[in-house]
């Protein structure tokens, strides 16, 4: 349905392309017949990744607006499309037919009643895709969204599905970066935490109309997702790790100091100092990690976090840490007028041992704490940048 003027265009649907000759027809004229039923007014965009097989050109003869993107990549294609679209929503979904383009209506339904985003739900409508097997279909793309779930405490059951709409407000509002397919999941995570209303509903999948091999590559592009959501959550990549491992360090570590009747004895208080001095760097990276991004506008900052990273100033880092290192030089000291009185051998190797774990483990986690404290005062410099907050 072909607007009169840009003005009146309520609705944009998008769709990538690379060498989709054998299915874009049918896709726009599905979009384009969906408009016209519903009494929509609208545009087809194609967001054309430097397709060589006379997908442009058939685009082209159907009324649909092409935008051609150089850099190459699913998301990059899809920021390229939706950038130029002029519609107040849109709504984008992939070229090779897969797709229920026909059926966008609850997705429209939905962005009018104020929704700023909609994901479509794979689960709750009629999956039968034959390009994607049933473990990435019914395992894979479930394992994944459940991680997104967790990791971000979104309400969204389907992480990946791409048929999805949005108010043009609410995409430039996210401020996407990524390039390629794990641009699925950034979307979500920015919704989230930018605060947009979103939800999901049910549509139908089918196997795409080409007979070339899909761009999609289960296991690489399922592990760009993965990383993607670790990436983004600092908490689960850094932070709760390494609260685990000082919490089971320090246990076995106060456990077996005064010593125990069980076999367990230094070798394994040894094990428990590298989980402490391994978890306070884990957790230092968490704070350093969570700086940088903030700073970069990759996310926002925590109440809880600033407040604490306001009372720790440098000094209180260096202090701190520099007391650590005073008690860990004082054992080494005392081990070493141990040695030089030639006492050392008559307390036993177990006892000994104990006062240099200790000793040893107090220097590396202070010196650790200074140099924390200096990068994370190099990272928090003022950019003048205005940050996002939850």
């Amino acid at each position: 349905m072909k607007p009169e003027t840009d003005e009146m265009l309520e609705l944009s649907i998008v769709m990538p392309c690379l060498n989709e000759a054998e299915t874009i027809d049918t896709c726009i004229h599905k979009a384009r017949m969906f408009m016209k039923i519903n009494k929509i007014v609208g545009e087809v965009v194609i967001g054309d990744n430097g397709s060589t097989d006379g997908s442009v050109e058939i685009a082209e003869r159907l009324g649909a607006r092409v935008v051609h993107v150089e850099e190459k990549g699913y998301g990059s294609a899809l920021i390229g499309g939706i950038t130029a679209a002029k519609g107040k929503f849109v709504i984008m979904g992939d070229s090779d037919d897969s797709h229920d383009l026909l059926h966008l209506l609850p997705f429209v339904e939905k962005l009018r009643a104020g929704y700023d985003f909609v994901v479509g739900n794979r689960f709750s409508g009629n999956t039968r895709n034959e390009d994607i097997s049933y473990f990435h279909r019914s395992i894979g793309n479930r394992a994944l969204t459940m991680v997104g779930r967790v990791f971000f405490t979104n309400k969204i059951r389907d992480f990946h599905c791409g048929l999805r709409g949005m108010t043009k407000a609410a995409f430039i509002k996210m401020d996407l970066r990524t390039t390629g397919m794990e641009f699925a999941s950034e979307m979500i995570v920015k919704a989230n935490y930018k605060g947009l209303k979103l939800t999901d509903v049910p549509t139908e999948i089918f196997p795409s109309g080409r007979s070339r091999a899909p761009h999609l590559r289960p296991i690489r592009d399922g592990w760009r997702h993965l990383r993607f959501l670790l990436l983004y959550s600092p908490r689960w990549l850094f932070l709760y790790p390494g609260l685990t491992l000082i919490l089971a360090g320090l246990l076995v570590g106060l456990w077996l100091l005064p010593g125990t009747k069980y076999s367990l004895d230094v070798h394994t208080m040894l094990f428990a100092s590298a989980a402490i001095t391994m978890g306070m760097q884990s957790v230092s990276f968490a704070i350093l990690t969570k700086t940088f991004a903030v700073h970069q506008g990759l996310l926002p900052e925590h109440p809880v976090l600033s407040k604490m990273l306001q009372f720790m100033t440098l000094e209180k880092g260096i202090l701190i840490g520099g007391l650590m290192m005073i008690l860990g030089i004082i054992g080494t000291l005392y081990a070493l007028s141990l040695v030089g009185s030639g006492e050392f051998n008559n307390f036993g190797i177990s006892s000994t041992m104990r006062l240099v774990i200790v000793s040893v483990t107090f220097l590396m986690i202070g010196s650790q704490l200074i140099f924390s404290a200096f990068f994370y005062s190099i990272l928090a410099l003022k950019t003048g940048k205005k940050k996002d907050t939850y």
